[in-house]
Parts: structure tokens; C-alpha cells; sequence
């Protein structure tokens, strides 16, 4: 299929882009990696009157860390992130998330603020930014300003970023000393979408978990630190039974409960051993 008629335009400036986003409002779209939005636009689900092609802005592919936390550029691919040299020790979780995102040839092109941006509710990038409490920098011709993977998606393959706006950068709290981490998702084939996906985040005091592709965006359980296996399977059976899971055509809601249990009680040991 072809996609509908647009303009396309490509600057080499943060403040074109941002300044074009105010003219167009919700008739542009931003491109960067095209991974969603190419597929979105052939199939003719979108019809934007300007494609704005953010892939040249300088100063935007980047991977800093300071004051415990690692930003990532959006234009930064999610195969740049994966063979950054301190993913493993600095962002744990993000190290072993990535080799789930679609395929090497679909993270070569995808960025990691694209997939945050599309907010696919399978999608693990969103899933491990909730998990980690991490932060988006939004940037228009207003200003910037901050908000927490919880605010930032709303919904499926919604976000809180207002038509003007674009996801500059993200922002990853640094793995802490005495935290495990551990992520695993149930697919029918690997790189296709989760039918359940879920990231944890545990220590001595609490346990943080994100689950997706049970709802239109991840669902969060967080709890004081485990004090047993009992313990855990009460709180994963209470916590299975009483959140929201929606059934497709791919699995019925019923599944996906059994499997959020039984993923999430392995998922949280390894963590844990994790520490050991």
C-alpha cells in the first residue's frame, strides 16, 4: 500500500521543527526512526497534511550520563543504546529489554524516544521508562518541561505531549547499588508484540513492577520488599485478579492473567538472585 499525500520537509534545526509543530499542530507528524509511523501511514491510519523528518538535528543523537542519570537524544537509535558500552552496569534493565524490541534491522532505524512517543501498550521501551520512574524532556516553541513515564502515556498509542511538542530526550534513573533487575515477555515469535511483557525493579525495600500489553498502557504494581515465596504469590494472585486485562484475538484475558502470575513470580526471583 501506498501512503496518503504529504509534505515532507527535514530540518537541521530543533526550532524549525518545534515552529512548524505550532503552525501544523495535530496535521503534522514527527518522523525520526519510521518504524511505527511508515507503517501507520502505508496502511492509511494517519493522514498528516506534513511529515516532519528529524533524523538530521544536530546535537540530538547522544547518550550522556551525569548526576545518576542517563539522557538519551531522540534521535539516538535503540541499536545505539543497545551497543552503548555502560548499558549493562548503568541501565541493567534497558540491557536486557532491548534484544526484545523487533528485530537488528528494526532497531538499527527505530529510536528509543520514537517508541516511547508511539506508546504501543506491548511495546517494551514504555514498559521498562514506567518501571524505572524514568522522565521524557518535552520541547516546544513554549519551552520545555518534564514529565514522568506515568503522566507521559495515556493511553494506547496515546501520549500527554501536546501537538506543538516533541520528545527531545529521555531520562533513565542509573541502576542502584543493591537493586536487581529482570525483564521477560511471552510472544509467538520473538520481535513480534508481547502478549504480555513485564519489567522488575527489586531490592531490600520494595518491589516495582511494569506490566504490559494487558491494557492500553503499563499497569504498575509496587509493594514492600517480598518476605517469602507465599507472600509473593498472594500478591501476584491479588494483583492479577484485580487489574484490569483486556482478551484478544491473540489470547483471551484469562491467559494473560495465568501468564502475568506465573512471568511475574519468576521474573521477581531472578531479580532478586540478581542482587545475590
Amino acid at each position: 500500500m501506498k501512503p496518503p499525500a504529504f509534505d515532507y520537509v527535514r530540518p537541521n534545526d530543533v526550532e524549525e521543527v518545534v515552529g512548524i509543530l505550532s503552525q501544523a499542530g495535530e496535521d503534522a507528524r514527527v518522523l525520526s526512526g519510521g518504524q511505527s509511523l511508515i507503517a501507520l501511514l502505508n496502511m492509511r491510519l494517519l493522514h498528516p497534511s506534513v511529515i516532519i523528518d528529524i533524523s538530521a538535528l544536530p546535537d540530538h543523537s547522544f547518550i550522556r550520563h551525569s548526576d545518576n542519570i542517563v539522557e538519551v537524544g531522540c534521535t539516538t537509535t535503540q541499536s545505539e543504546l543497545q551497543s552503548w558500552s555502560n548499558l549493562s552496569t548503568q541501565l541493567p534493565l534497558l540491557a536486557q529489554a532491548l534484544p526484545w524490541v523487533g528485530h537488528r534491522q528494526t532497531r538499527n532505524k527505530g529510536t528509543v524516544c520514537g517508541s516511547i512517543a508511539h506508546a504501543d501498550p506491548s511495546a517494551e521501551l514504555p514498559l521498562c521508562l514506567a518501571a524505572l520512574k524514568g522522565e521524557a524532556l518535552l520541547y516546544s516553541s513554549r519551552g520545555e518541561r518534564v514529565l514522568g513515564a506515568e503522566e507521559l502515556q495515556t493511553g494506547m498509542l496515546e501520549t500527554a505531549c501536546a501537538p506543538d511538542e516533541i520528545i527531545r530526550a529521555l531520562r533513565f534513573p542509573v541502576a542502584e547499588t543493591g537493586t536487581g533487575y529482570a525483564f521477560g515477555e511471552v510472544a509467538y515469535r520473538h520481535g513480534d508484540f508481547a502478549i504480555i511483557s513485564i519489567a522488575v525493579v527489586a531490592s531490600s525495600k520494595s518491589v516495582r513492577m511494569a506490566v504490559g500489553g494487558i491494557n492500553d498502557r503499563p499497569q504498575i504494581l509496587e509493594c514492600p520488599s517480598m518476605q517469602g515465596n507465599i507472600f509473593l504469590n498472594d500478591t501476584l494472585s491479588d494483583f492479577s485478579r484485580t487489574t484490569e486485562v483486556r482478551g484478544d484475538h491473540h489470547a483471551s484475558a484469562d491467559y494473560r492473567r495465568r501468564v502475568l502470575h506465573s512471568l511475574g513470580l519468576r521474573l521477581v526471583q531472578e531479580a532478586f538472585a540478581w542482587i545475590e
